[in-house]
């Protein structure tokens, strides 16, 4: 296995392009979380984000990995480029004479996804922790290390989406395609999603099957949750009672999916002549 995710690092890194989308996506993350550092002070009126309790344990592990999950497509298409450059290069079918199988080429591709989300959780486990004991009003341990469930939904959010996207440029051959399928797909689901709304909700068991949405369902979104937030809502009497935990169904769901996509991507790549 680390024969083959080596193989695949060298062959992005050995990418510009691929290297400078993995490098914005990980300088935006980081910059993003300083920029809710700075201090805004304009004609007398003094705004600092991190001063309004989105960086105090727990709420932080759940504000955090819903925001971070918003660049994700910026190694979406390092994943789809990866893919696309294997047929226009026409180095899979060279790996496939130089004696790498089929099985093995997807594995490898499969790998590489899921290094992608490890070290993207990874990273926002470390922001979170820094900026949460520097400006967190709790610094208890309990309270600390409470409600992490959302870090590793948000690995399996990530692994699902680059999974779609590994599929997409299997099935395409081409990034532009690639991301093209995931944006209609998308609109497809909320179509669908819309006409279950329209009918009171009649079709939200299918909605919640469909794999973009049950992966945003892994992290529902936080802003609700603020103290500000709830306080304003109830001075106009409207009561929020949303469930903001991770579902074991929407895991289930979503890890589903994952297999699906990943079996499929294999199952065409075996299909074909190469």
């Amino acid at each position: 296995m680390l024969r083959l995710l080596q193989i695949e690092l060298i062959k992005i890194w050995n990418n510009k392009s691929s290297r400078f989308l993995m490098f914005s996506y990980f300088g935006l993350l980081m910059f993003l979380f300083l920029f809710s550092m700075v201090k805004i002070d304009f004609g007398g009126f003094e705004f600092h984000l991190a001063k309004q309790g989105i960086f105090d344990f727990p709420y932080i592990w759940h504000f955090n990995t819903y925001v971070a999950d918003y660049f994700k497509l910026f190694l979406a298409i390092v994943i789809v480029s990866m893919i696309a450059n294997e047929y226009s290069n026409k180095t899979l079918k060279q790996n496939l004479i130089d004696g790498l199988s089929k099985k093995e080429f997807v594995l490898s591709k499969f790998l590489t996804t899921v290094l992608f989300a490890l070290v993207s959780t990874a990273m926002v486990f470390i922001i979170s922790m820094i900026l949460g004991l520097i400006y967190s009003s709790f610094d208890e341990i309990g309270i600390i290390f409470s409600q992490m469930e959302f870090l590793p939904a948000y690995f399996l959010k990530l692994v699902g989406f680059f999974s779609i996207c590994l599929f997409f440029a299997v099935l395409t051959k081409k990034s532009a395609f690639s991301l093209g399928f995931l944006v209609l797909w998308s609109i497809v689901e909320t179509i669908i999603s819309g006409i279950s709304s329209y009918n009171d909700g009649k079709l939200d068991f299918l909605v919640r099957l469909l794999p973009l949405k049950s992966m945003g369902s892994l992290i529902k979104e936080p802003f609700t949750r603020m103290s500000g937030v709830r306080t304003a809502a109830n001075q106009v009497g409207v009561e929020l009672n949303a469930e903001y935990g991770v579902s074991l169904t929407d895991i289930t769901i979503t890890s589903v999916w994952i297999i699906i996509f990943i079996y499929f991507s294999y199952y065409l790549i075996k299909r074909r002549d190469l």
